[in-house]
């Protein structure tokens, strides 16, 4: 490709001598020079011709001398560079010029062969800064792309590390959430195409962002269905917790979206939402034409067990004891212990709540009804969540202990036989 150089002085020969100089460069279309008398005219050529790589300008010109030419330059936002050529080659204009943006500061009587290396050293730094923002331009190019498809913390890791895309993965502690929109297949069932897509887009388009405003990843959608994890692919301290402040976020954003379609006469269900923490292998799975950005671990079969169990104890987020276990502070209550179909051992389950919630006179009447549960006081148990179910008979879940101690049991041991 041909170098475009510009040359602003008004000495008469020097056009001549230039051409001279770098005919074989001329001929072999290397360089290409315009000539400029003064600065004025010099800018009046960069405005017609946009593709001007270096201006050789000297410093004493009429109308417009090269130090102002040097400053109208700076406004230029591209990769061209300017050099000086003067003979006003003093202390002070070379710094003037330098720092008014110069690249370079040559001496007259000119010395051809050091302005061929100025020439070639300058243009060297002139495809640095444009291999660099080819790079960036890349980057964000890839990371757009990719931003169609992925959580925006996973497409930045993938636009910026190629390695990443390489298969294969490493074990470390993440949160895992499950969310599922009851009923949603009777919806599908009895709804035109065009009243259900939409719909779906626009509660899909919301959890996702969500998920992404927790610094959260979203591995896979299913139907109406989200799987996110938390603490990858960046490492977060903090995951277990954002999972549940994301949780909570999409509850109440859950619970004013079926509001709305309720009023325009859609019944769409519950958004019930599981999250658990743990060890997993989180990495590409896959082969050569397709990869899966996901992780392997019993944590997630338990996140998912929590999300299902929720429609058992009418709550709408069950969290794992050992995502509370991360989070100090937490607010919330508990649910039950669990053991939930796989597994033998119980796992305690909570209901986190917002902070309202949290501080309600009801929540501390719960807590203490199931208190008595867990000290295997089961008469007392009765009693005290009798008395709460007759003031909140609105809480399933209290309603759910109630009824089973009703029914005999003693304790908040509870197994769930499906998935």
């Amino acid at each position: 490709m041909t170098t475009r150089i510009l040359v602003a002085d008004d000495e008469p020969d020097l056009e001549l001598l230039i051409t001279q100089k770098f005919r074989k460069q001329i001929r072999d279309g290397q360089f290409s020079f315009l000539f400029a008398h003064d600065g004025e005219e010099a800018l009046a050529l960069l405005a017609r011709q946009d593709d001007i790589d270096l201006v050789l300008s000297d410093i004493n010109m009429p109308r417009m001398d090269g130090l102002t030419l040097l400053e109208r330059l700076a406004e230029n936002k591209g990769d061209l560079k300017a050099v000086i050529v003067s003979a006003y080659g003093d202390m002070q204009n070379i710094r003037t010029a330098m720092n008014r943006g110069a690249f370079d500061f040559l001496t007259k009587p000119i010395a051809f062969d050091d302005l061929h290396a100025i020439i070639r050293k300058t243009l060297a730094e002139i495809e640095r800064l444009r291999a660099l923002r080819r790079g960036r331009d890349e980057a964000e190019r890839v990371r757009s792309v990719l931003a169609r498809y992925f959580s925006p913390n996973l497409a930045d890791r993938l636009a910026s590390d190629p390695r990443f895309l390489e298969l294969g993965g490493e074990r470390r502690p993440v949160t895992f959430m499950f969310t599922d929109l009851s009923g949603f297949t009777s919806l599908v069932e009895s709804q035109p195409p065009g009243g259900v897509v939409p719909l779906l887009n626009s509660y899909l388009d919301q959890l996702t962002q969500i998920v992404f405003q927790h610094e959260g990843t979203v591995v896979k959608v299913l139907g109406d269905a989200v799987y996110a994890m938390f603490g990858a692919p960046e490492p977060q301290a903090d995951h277990a917790q954002q999972a549940i402040a994301c949780a909570l976020a999409i509850d109440a954003f859950a619970r004013d979206f079926e509001t709305q379609q309720q009023a325009e006469g859609l019944a769409l269900g519950v958004t019930r939402i599981g999250v658990n923490s743990g060890s997993a292998i989180i990495g590409n799975f896959g082969g050569k034409l397709f990869f899966d950005y996901t992780a392997h671990g019993d944590a997630i079969n338990v996140a998912a067990r929590l999300e299902s169990a929720n429609k058992h104890f009418g709550t709408r987020i069950c969290a794992s004891g050992a995502t509370v276990a991360e989070i100090p502070g937490f607010k919330g209550r508990p649910i039950a212990e669990l053991v939930v179909m796989g597994r033998k051992e119980a796992l305690q389950a909570h209901e986190p709540l917002c902070d309202a919630a949290f501080h309600a006179p009801r929540t501390a009447a719960y807590t203490r009804a199931y208190a008595l549960l867990a000290a295997g006081d089961a008469g007392a148990a009765r009693k005290a969540f009798a008395t709460y179910v007759g003031e909140h008979e609105d809480d399933p879940l209290a309603f759910f202990h109630l009824r089973r101690l009703l029914a005999g049991e003693s304790s908040p041991r509870v197994a769930l036989n499906e998935k």
